[in-house]
């Protein structure tokens, strides 16, 4: 009996049960570092420090009317927030007194500081480091540093899974998102603050890619649709807790705090869970394999097929692919076949393509004019319907045609309110809000579908340049959002295209629904050559 039909003889068991669920429960966390910058880099309405006005004994609505001397008004009669008059002008105290002649006031920027509103954030990082006007980019800066460490962390951490294993990485990640998440609470400056960020998103990157193989490779073919949805949900459920917490807790270090420390628990209890036998194989760690075999079949209570089972048995059974078993792979390997190749670049532009217009949607929610706290709810709640119908799709119909189907969506939906008028604001949110759905339910088939078409022995480093793409597409998307200063659609055709491209580019790839996962390249390349005939 080969391993692959000790997977599948054991089935969803005892202690397949408790490994999804040990290995689940951090990713109700994952939102709380991805989207913690809605929060705590919150902008705070704010205005520039006036001494003679912080400083007085006038009551607040005195002090509100000596601030029209000290600050100029904009069109809609509000405290500009980033210049203040040279000189107080106390002629805009009188009566009857306007500003007309406001432009020939000499002004200068606030030179002494901000006063910031505190009615919904109490403390952020842009009120600690003063990261608005001329600093305002900054916000934008942290998040595409925190961005970028994910990015090379899918790239540094894909490739050292496949060469230590799953569970060695994924302990390191948990430390690594524990220990450097509790720096940035306390980091002393916005320099310092950015560098624990980085290293939080690279330990963030290796959790995510480490904790789904772990769990695909313990678990039998007909369940690991199953358990990428329980994970994917988890995370759209983590963010409206994120929401709540920070409802709860408005100082943006304790936040981090509360944001990071449960990784400590979630390393100390993964030293329980064992390596990924599948991985073992691969490597000719036959011993290590049997072991850990032994140990969930005894928890399972199902010792029968494995008694079958010896260590020269386990190595007859790989002994056809041994060559290629005991040589070492790189990323070159994945674009040294034909079969490789196309595999990963369709899956590079599914993953860019899917977090291009994701984030750029889910990062920016001050702009709705709304409780922010409402609208992570509403932006992750969203996501429940969406994900349930890829679920189902997935299951039931396959990985292919539900991969093209959200990426195809996607891409009509927002090409579609290009041509909405800005005076029919439902019909817009209405058309955005299914394009982030569909997008949400992009990134839950991308994993179950990369993980079935990548083998075992370079997962981990097709996982993490796919990944790696995901992130880029993430950084890239603030900077094409630029663009819309000087021509208003482009942001919105270039997202509705390059979805459509990918959600087509899907039709290449084979369908991998309730197909055992590939161990080595040249069983790809079999797969692939008898999948031809499905195009």
């Amino acid at each position: 009996m080969a391993f692959g039909d000790i997977v599948e003889e054991q089935g969803l068991g005892l202690f397949q049960i408790l490994l999804v669920l040990l290995l689940s429960i951090p990713a109700l966390l994952v939102p709380s570092h991805n989207f913690i910058q809605n929060f705590s880099a919150g902008v705070p309405e704010h205005r520039c420090r006036i001494w003679e006005v912080t400083n007085g004994s006038d009551t607040s609505n005195r002090m509100a009317d000596l601030l029209r001397a000290f600050i100029p008004v904009d069109g809609d009669g509000k405290l500009q927030t980033c210049q203040r008059y040279a000189h107080p002008q106390w002629h805009l105290l009188k009566v009857n007194s306007t500003a007309a002649n406001v432009s020939v006031m000499e002004t200068e920027p606030c030179r002494d500081g901000w006063e910031y509103d505190q009615s919904v954030f109490t403390s952020t990082i842009i009120t600690e480091w003063d990261l608005v006007c001329d600093r305002r980019s900054l916000k934008q800066f942290a998040q595409s540093i925190f961005m970028g460490g994910v990015l090379v962390g899918a790239f540094v951490y894909g490739g050292l899974a496949d060469r230590f294993g799953r569970r060695t990485i994924l302990l390191w990640s948990f430390l690594q998102i524990a220990g450097m998440g509790t720096g940035a609470a306390f980091s002393p400056n916005f320099i310092a603050y950015c560098v624990f960020r980085f290293l939080t998103g690279m330990g963030i990157s290796g959790f995510i890619l480490n904790d789904l193989s772990l769990c695909q490779e313990w678990i039998p073919a007909r369940f690991r649709a199953m358990v990428v949805t329980l994970q994917a949900y988890l995370v759209t459920f983590g963010q409206p807790l994120l929401a709540g917490v920070a409802y709860v807790v408005r100082e943006w270090r304790w936040l981090q705090l509360f944001s990071s420390l449960p990784f400590f628990i979630f390393f100390l209890y993964t030293w329980w869970l064992p390596e990924s036998a599948r991985w073992l194989i691969v490597n000719n760690k036959y011993e290590s394999a049997l072991k850990h075999l032994n140990r969930v079949t005894n928890f399972n209570k199902k010792q029968e097929k494995i008694q079958m089972m010896s260590l020269e048995r386990l190595q007859k059974e790989t002994q056809m692919d041994k060559p290629a078993v005991s040589t070492r792979h790189s990323i070159i390997d994945l674009f040294r076949s034909a079969a490789m190749c196309r595999i990963t670049c369709c899956l590079t532009l599914v993953w860019f393509s899917t977090s291009f217009a994701f984030f750029a949607m889910a990062m920016d929610l001050q702009k709705f004019g709304l409780s922010i706290y409402l609208v992570q709810v509403i932006f992750g709640l969203i996501d429940v319907p969406f994900k349930l119908l890829a679920a189902l799709s997935v299951t039931y119909v396959g990985r292919r045609f539900g991969q093209a189907s959200c990426l195809i969506l996607a891409g009509m939906l927002i090409l579609a309110s290009i041509a909405v008028p800005q005076d029919m604001q439902t019909v817009q949110i209405t058309l955005s809000v299914l394009g982030k759905g569909s997008l949400a339910s992009s990134i839950l088939i991308a994993y179950v579908y990369s993980t079935e078409l990548f083998p075992t022995v370079i997962r981990q480093t097709g996982m993490g340049f796919t990944q790696m793409m995901f992130r880029f597409g993430a950084m890239v998307s603030p900077l094409l959002m630029m663009a819309k200063d000087y021509v208003s659609f482009l942001p919105l055709v270039i997202f509705g295209v390059v979805a459509l491209v990918a959600g087509v580019s899907v039709f290449l790839l084979p369908e991998t629904l309730g197909v055992s996962l590939p161990d080595t390249i040249e069983q790809v390349q079999r797969r692939k050559l008898s999948s031809l005939d499905d195009f």
